[in-house]
Parts: structure tokens; C-alpha cells; sequence
């Protein structure tokens, strides 16, 4: 029977862990850096979690039998690679488990700053009906407006196929380019990052959070982007630099954004972004709907099941490959 730790997080659902664990992973449930965890970790095949910075070398020393870090989530930003190579153990994401979940996010977001929902629902509820002046409102269609997605992984691809469903004429820039007959499939066309980012009306981010993706949009890239443009982030809060964004917010220089995501999680209480009104904001909420937990988990268990028995992983991150 593999012997296998599960890492306890207030985003992890364990009943639904327990139901569908396979008769033959013997899992221990455990908050990472507990005694229990500790204990586990020496007979430990395989880790089920989220991970984070304390995973270095030393504790890859601690789990001697470890064969697979597998994430529950699509982000790795937190892991050690370097530890994780040197001990030779694969970290598999989680298999775009989450992806549906998060396009559905990132198309209600759109919706919502094009709508401006909390303002309409702001008005509403505090007895002004339409404001205080309703010949000013503009709320805006997503037909035929053109959506620049950065990333076109698992959930860029589900976001433009979402997309589609509203009549968007969908751009897309990613270093790893479709060949046309896929392109075309989806219904996407490539478009180098600065061209995305001046024909865009929405511009949707879906790309993980590395040495060349952090703040990768930034001052120079929002003056790029049309006055009337919405900047839509449900990846990572770093590959946005803030300070710019809050910036460019205030002053005019692109109409809104639609954040789940921030460079500090959760952001302080006065992160100037609380104060504006063309921001609607999102508690890294995207993922961790209940229908991710089984699809995460029976994704994870899956991959387990695999390398126990002596098969390769599935889902390896790119860096890790090879």
C-alpha cells in the first residue's frame, strides 16, 4: 500500500479527500510542519498539497522515499525547483483541474467591470436605484469586443472558448505558439504582446509566475493599452506590478481592472485599491470552487496511483521535464 500525506489547508476539503482516496494509498492528513507531518514524512511516497517555501533541501533530506510533490492547484510559484531537482522528486500541478473553474472567474469578471456590477449593486442596495446621475453611466457589451489573452495554457484556452459563446474576436500571445489549424479550432489568432495589448478592449492574464513573467505588465504596457480597456488577472498577483496598475487606475489610463489575485495575500487593509471605484476585486477565489475539490483530488490520487506503481507522472511543470 504507497504511503502518502495529504497536507491540510482551510482550502482543502477533506471529506471529499477521504472519499475518494483509492484503497491503495494509505494517506496521512496533516498540516504541513506538524508533528504528525514530520512523522509521516520518512515513509512518505508521495506529498498531496499546495506547497511552499520550506520545501528546500533539508526537508527533501527528511523524506528520503518521497517520489512526487503533487500540487492541488496550477501554480508553483512557491516551490523550490532547485531542491526538487537536486532530489530528484517531480512536482506535478494539477492536471488543469481548476481550469474551468477559472476561466468561468475570469468571464465573470469581464462581465462585471464592462457591467459595473458592485456599483449597480452599491446603488441598489443603498436606495439610489441608478446613482445619482444615470446620464452618465456607460456599461458595455462583450460583442464583438476583441479579448487579448496573455497565456494560452489550459485555462487560456477554456477563457477563449468562453469567450467565443459572447461573439469576441479573440487575440492571444504565448512563447509557445498553436500551430494554425489549432488556432483556428479555438477560434484565436496570435498576436505579438504589444499588439495584444493596444487592439485589446480586455486584456484576460493566464500565465505562471516566474523570473520572466513577474510585473511583466507594468507601466510602459498599460500606456499601451486603449483608455477604455479592462485588465482582467486571475493568475498572479506579481505578474502585474501594482503600484503601476493602481496608477494607471486613477489616472485614467485604462478604464478598469478585475483582480482575484495581489502582490501581497491578503492585501492589507490600505492597499489603495479598496478606494477606487473602477476595480473589482476577488479573494484568489477563481480555483477552489466545490466542484474543484473532486476533480483536483481524483486528478492527484490519479498521479499517486502512477508512480507508485512505477509509471511517469503526469503533469510534471515545464522546468522539472526531462
Amino acid at each position: 500500500m504507497g504511503k502518502i500525506i495529504i497536507a491540510d489547508n482551510p482550502l482543502n476539503e477533506s471529506s471529499i479527500a477521504r472519499e475518494l482516496l483509492p484503497p491503495s494509498l494509505d494517506a496521512v492528513f496533516a498540516k504541513a510542519g506538524s508533528s504528525a507531518f514530520e512523522a509521516a514524512l520518512g515513509d512518505a511516497e508521495c506529498l498531496v498539497g499546495f506547497g511552499d517555501g520550506t520545501m528546500d533541501d533539508a526537508f527533501y533530506k527528511r523524506a528520503p522515499k518521497l517520489k512526487l510533490v503533487q500540487l492541488l492547484s496550477a501554480g508553483y510559484d512557491r516551490i523550490d525547483i532547485e531542491a526538487a531537482r537536486k532530489a530528484g522528486v517531480p512536482v506535478c500541478n494539477n492536471g488543469g483541474a481548476n481550469s474551468t473553474a477559472v476561466s468561468e472567474h475570469a468571464i465573470m469578471l469581464m462581465l462585471a467591470v464592462s457591467r459595473s456590477l458592485v456599483w449597480q449593486h452599491s446603488n441598489v442596495s443603498g436606495g439610489r436605484w441608478r446613482g445619482n446621475n444615470a446620464s452618465e453611466v456607460k456599461l458595455y457589451e462583450m460583442y464583438n469586443k476583441t479579448l487579448g489573452i496573455v497565456g494560452l495554457g489550459t485555462i487560456g484556452k477554456k477563457t477563449a472558448r468562453l469567450a467565443r459563446a459572447f461573439g469576441m474576436n479573440i487575440i492571444y500571445y504565448d512563447v509557445t505558439r498553436l500551430n494554425e489549424e489549432h488556432a483556428a479550432d479555438i477560434g484565436v489568432r496570435f498576436a505579438l504582446l504589444e499588439e495584444l495589448l493596444k487592439a485589446s478592449d480586455i486584456v484576460s492574464l493566464h500565465v505562471p509566475l516566474n523570473a520572466s513573467t513577474k510585473h511583466m505588465i507594468s507601466t510602459d504596457q498599460l500606456k499601451l493599452m486603449k483608455k477604455s480597456a479592462y485588465l482582467i488577472n486571475t493568475c498572479r498577483g506579481p505578474v502585474v506590478d501594482e503600484p503601476a496598475l493602481i496608477e494607471a487606475l486613477s489616472n485614467g489610463t485604462i478604464a478598469g481592472a478585475g483582480l482575484d489575485v495581489f502582490d501581497q495575500e491578503p492585501p492589507p487593509s490600505d492597499n489603495p485599491l479598496f478606494a477606487l471605484n473602477n476595480v473589482v476585486l476577488t479573494a484568489h477565489f477563481a480555483g477552489p470552487t466545490w466542484d474543484t475539490q473532486y476533480s483536483r483530488f481524483r486528478n492527484a490520487f490519479d498521479n499517486c496511483q502512477r508512480v507508485i506503481r512505477g509509471d511517469k507522472p503526469l503533469w510534471v511543470i515545464p522546468e522539472l521535464q526531462g
